[in-house]
């Protein structure tokens, strides 16, 4: 990209932003984006480049004023303002201005069509671009522009934008994605400064004062239901997802493959119908035939995060329930009543188990198989891990039959909570990078050449998904757990 052309985007987004907050009160962010980056296009190709953003920046003013005017909502009051830090006030007089603003409005495409992005509920008309009159216009803009405004040095540094600070409460496997420098600077490029306190997402959606943050973003939708419900928002976004999966050793899954419990294939699989036989037999780890690698007095389970607190517990809770009635998700009392025994018997058998998902895999990072030979946790960390060089030899990933699919729900409390689901819903360099940290996102070709990067076996087909179960089923299911813990 040459410095000309990063130079124009940069002063494009700086127009962008400034008429997002002009704007602000009278019309949608992304219909703003929309407007300018409808009439940026339309100059596509022309050679003259100095003064687009400053033509952009004019007619998409223009038409927003307009709109409100017809609207009856007046002009906004930044409306004056001017967008280009590098740009003097016009000293114009009135009748100049008009002639100027005439002469711009005057843009036209061939074809004479409006675009649906720039026309919408406020009517907002679009320029109209007339070919034979497009480069007496460039010749206009040029001597009208060049005779009063004051340009800075081209080889200075371009200003940065002003940053807003957004304050998130997130689920703790989104802690490195959000910590990591790039994210940071795409943000900033954006305009945005996040500040994230992590959590265990159940403690966002049950616990947590949310009215010191500007969005929640746990790990799962039916959390994010509740929020939604309890602070009566009906936005929200789903920017990435990631499946539950198993952190274990190649020791570990050949030994349970001899068990009937793990099956090889394009990935490891882990059957969780032939696992809760072992948990309700109460068979031991030492009672395995021709067990060398582990044999240790203890049950066979699975660890994971404690249920009280944690959504990836309750993601696990989802799929033992599903299993534990006969392949059906659970609903109603009497299902529940014939799940919770043996369910609360996979999370108290553990001891003592974290409030977040970050706690176990850090232990099995660090650790090894001795407190921890299998981890529940997201796909992501393994992924991320790995890009991290944090995996060691023999570490490796199953996934259960069946699994469920966490999505990272994003629900924004206000305007700039809003903007930050906005941009990691649709922002290409933040979705690549949200792929780099393991999740699967709208890059799902990016996501599959990073996991290959570092010799990760993902599954490229998800296809043992079930639903969990409605949010209630599911908390009475976590609450008759958290009784059984006494």
């Amino acid at each position: 990209m040459s410095v000309d052309t990063l130079r124009e985007e940069q002063a494009i987004r700086r127009a962008t932003d400034h008429l997002v907050q002009v704007f602000a009160g009278t019309h949608p962010a992304g219909q703003v984006e929309s407007a300018v980056e409808t009439i940026h296009r339309r100059f596509d190709g022309r050679p003259v480049r100095d003064f687009v953003p400053i033509l952009v920046e004019r007619i998409v003013r223009r038409e927003l004023v307009e709109a409100n005017r017809e609207a009856g909502a007046g002009a906004p009051p930044e409306v004056t303002g001017d967008l280009h830090p590098e740009v003097a006030p016009d000293p114009r007089p009135a009748t100049t201005e008009k002639t100027t603003s005439n002469a711009i409005g005057d843009i036209s495409d061939t074809g004479g069509s409006r675009s649906p992005e720039v026309a919408g509920p406020a009517r907002i008309q679009s320029a109209q671009v007339r070919g034979k009159g497009f480069l007496a216009l460039i010749v206009v803009a040029v001597a009208v522009v060049a005779a009063v405004v004051v340009v800075v040095n081209t080889g200075q540094e371009e200003t940065p934008l002003p940053l807003t600070t957004v304050r998130g409460v997130i689920g703790s496997e989104k802690k490195a994605f959000f910590e990591d420098p790039r994210v940071q600077k795409a943000l900033a490029d954006k305009g945005v400064r996040v500040e994230v306190d992590p959590a265990g997402s159940r403690q966002i959606a049950t616990s947590i004062d949310l009215g010191q943050y500007d969005f929640a973003f746990p790990s799962s939708a039916p959390a994010g239901d509740r929020i939604q419900r309890q602070r009566h928002v009906s936005a929200k976004y789903t920017p990435f997802s990631s499946p539950m999966a198993i952190a274990t050793f190649q020791p570990i899954a050949d030994l349970l493959r001899k068990a009937g419990v793990v099956k090889q294939g394009a990935v490891l699989t882990f059957d969780v119908s032939r696992y809760l036989e072992l948990v309700t037999t109460d068979v031991q780890w030492d009672q395995l035939t021709g067990n060398t690698v582990y044999p240790v007095r203890k049950n066979i389970l699975v660890s994971t995060t404690d249920p009280r607190t944690s959504n990836s517990a309750a993601m696990y809770l989802a799929i033992a329930s599903y299993v534990a009635n006969d392949g059906t998700i659970v609903h109603g009392a009497a299902a529940e009543k014939t799940v919770l025994p043996l369910v609360s018997q996979l999370f108290t058998g553990q001891g003592y188990t974290d409030n977040t998902s970050e706690g176990p895999f850090k232990e099995y990072l660090t650790v090894g198989m001795g407190p921890t030979p299998m981890v529940w946790i997201y796909e992501a960390q393994f992924v991320d891990a790995a890009t991290r060089g944090q995996l060691k030899p023999g570490m490796v990933l199953m996934y259960p039959s069946p699994t469920v699919l966490s999505k990272h729900t994003l629900v924004p409390f206000n305007a700039s909570g809003d903007r930050v689901g906005r941009l990691l819903s649709t922002d290409p360099e933040l979705q690549r990078l949200a792929a780099e940290h393991g999740f699967r996102s709208g890059a799902a070709a990016q996501f599959a050449k990073v996991a290959a990067d570092h010799n990760v076996r993902v599954a490229t087909d998800l296809i043992d998904v079930v639903e969990t179960p409605a949010y209630d089923t599911l908390e009475h299911l976590l609450d008759g757990v958290a009784k059984s813990y006494g």
